[in-house]
């Protein structure tokens, strides 16, 4: 009988409580001697293996595997940013030999282009096939455009070569990032990044002066011959090596299948020819019109299409795409237009004025070493960007008040302020993407990241030579009246003091230091639109999260 009345008072309310349902007594019908003890172990093991396995177990790289591959990608990043800078001291020669002056543009903007276009779907290859071969696979791409650039006998051949090579770098950047994001766990990325972003920066400022020893001492083929043994060596170091991917890849035997319908080969159509005319200049109506239709049909693709909206309407990683877009209109302007003073007004030579560009390379690698370290340890990122955007705008902005007669400390500590930040936030817009997107979006995000970051390199350079051009026509009838204009632009940066001397030498070298500061003024005022939009990117710790207690796992 008093089993019989505890039956109505055991009944379970709506929504129970767990422990409450452990303590309910088991109604009459089950008997519990009849389940064996190791039964229910076994059982209730069963159940709490379950939580888990929803988590899938991933593999990452460590010892000599990850070092060799972090040298390996640094190496091809390197080659990358090497590559669209080195050619600036050799272009000169090349249009003396080649007798084509009018195509001295094409010989970068072709390069830019090419990259540019197939920068998005690079990213959606990486997403639906084999992170490592897909990598070398553009690597190959970009050593035989490398080829044919060094054997180039005619100027029309070296510009095919030159997007031949643009289109195999456009899986490098966001590949390398790529393999960095899947090799270590999440928190472990910003410390490598930094390490990778650091030293291939080198790349763009390292660029002019190795030009110009090639052509000065060899020849100006060398400039691209350089990329064909090291990429000897990275072949061989990455090959052998297993890199895990981010997620299962479909087999071989579905290649056809996932390049009919899963690489968005149609808004890859619609996309290239929009980014074309954008880059060229061509009629912004009918570029904005090509844009509206590839905005609508990856919005109709939805998961499948080439760029996903529903990652780029995320609040981080637009505003991280508008960061990385200011921060390289930073470096590259800095980067083409601190040599132009030192050769122009300072009349130092291509390799002298390399040199004279350490303090900023210096400074520029240590920072990113340390802020990805710093990243790793302390968790955040936000930060750092604007730190580095601060320090950014304040060396750009002491960069417009040179003269010819600036000192040699005052330009070095100049350097110094702006190089470090850079470094401090080069990485920062990479590592808040990684950790914002899923693991398997990590190469679509890379990819979004390079081809704005090649857009804004298009973008911004011709915009800094519009208003370096102008600067040249404004001031030089104030500084050297008796000077023609026409005459000292068309002399080129180093060929000033063939055509002007005296007086009015002295008044074209400030005509030149103040036209080289009114491009600083655009990377000053870039780096303040950076600080404002890395507040997009929320205060976030990426270092993870503690594992719950014993009790509360098996609750």
């Amino acid at each position: 009988m008093g089993d019989k009345r505890a039956l109505p008072e055991a009944t379970p309310a709506p929504v129970p409580d767990p422990e409450d349902m452990q303590a309910q007594p088991i109604p009459k019908e089950v008997d519990i001697d009849s389940t064996p003890r190791q039964s229910q172990e076994s059982t209730r093991g069963k159940e709490l293996e379950v939580t888990p396995s929803k988590e899938p177990q991933r593999e990452y790289l460590t010892g000599f595997r990850l070092v060799s591959v972090l040298a390996a990608v640094t190496l091809v990043s390197f080659l990358v940013l090497l590559d669209t800078s080195i050619v600036v001291t050799a272009i000169p020669v090349i249009t003396t030999q080649f007798h084509s002056l009018p195509d001295l543009g094409w010989y970068g903007s072709s390069y830019q282009i090419a990259s540019a276009c197939l920068q998005p779907l690079a990213g959606r290859i990486y997403y639906n096939f084999s992170t490592k071969w897909t990598f070398l696979t553009f690597f190959f791409v970009f050593e035989l455009g490398s080829l044919l650039c060094g054997i180039a006998n005619s100027s029309k051949m070296l510009i095919v070569a030159r997007a031949v090579a643009g289109m195999g770098s456009a899986g490098l950047m966001n590949g390398s990032l790529t393999i960095i994001g899947t090799a270590v766990p999440r928190h472990k990325s910003p410390k490598l990044m930094g390490i990778m972003m650091g030293c291939c920066q080198l790349g763009v400022v390292c660029g002019p002066l190795l030009g110009g020893a090639f052509t000065e001492y060899t020849t100006w083929r060398w400039c691209f011959y350089i990329n064909l043994p090291i990429g000897c060596l990275v072949a061989a170091m990455i090959t052998f090596v297993h890199i895990p991917d981010q997620a299962e890849k479909p087999s071989i035997s579905m290649v056809i299948d996932t390049v009919l319908h899963k690489l968005d080969l149609i808004g890859f159509a619609l996309f290239a020819p929009a980014a074309i005319q954008l880059l060229l200049a061509l009629e912004y109506g009918q570029t904005a019109g090509t844009f509206g239709v590839f905005l609508l049909w990856e919005w109709r693709q939805g998961d499948l299409a080439m760029i996903p909206l529903r990652m780029v309407a995320k609040r981080t990683v637009w505003s991280s795409c508008l960061v990385m877009m200011c921060l390289f209109a930073v470096m590259l302007g800095s980067s083409y237009y601190l040599p132009v003073y030192f050769q122009a007004v300072k009349n130092d030579s291509p390799l002298i004025s390399g040199v004279s560009l350490l303090p900023s390379i210096l400074s520029q690698l240590s920072l990113a070493v340390i802020s990805g370290n710093l990243i790793s340890r302390l968790g955040y990122y936000l930060p750092w960007a604007l730190f580095g955007a601060c320090l950014s705008a304040i060396g750009n902005g002491l960069f417009s008040t040179f003269t010819p007669h600036t000192a040699i400390g005052t330009w070095i500590g100049y350097q110094i302020l702006a190089g470090a930040g850079r470094g401090a936030a080069f990485q920062v817009p990479l590592v808040a993407v990684q950790n914002t997107v899923a693991p398997r979006d990590i190469s679509l995000g890379m990819s979004l990241l390079m081809f704005l970051q090649t857009l804004s390199g298009a973008i911004f350079l011709t915009l800094g030579d519009v208003i370096f051009d102008a600067g040249l026509k404004s001031t030089i009838p104030k500084d050297a009246p008796n000077v023609d204009p026409a005459v000292v632009i068309g002399a080129g940066a180093t060929g000033i003091r063939s055509v002007v001397s005296g007086k009015d030498l002295a008044g074209v070298l400030v005509a030149y230091s103040k036209s080289v500061g009114y491009v600083f003024y655009m990377t000053a005022a870039m780096s303040v639109v950076m600080a404002l939009c890395s507040l997009g990117m929320g205060w976030v710790d990426i270092r993870p999260k503690p594992k719950p207690a014993p009790e509360q796992a098996e609750v």
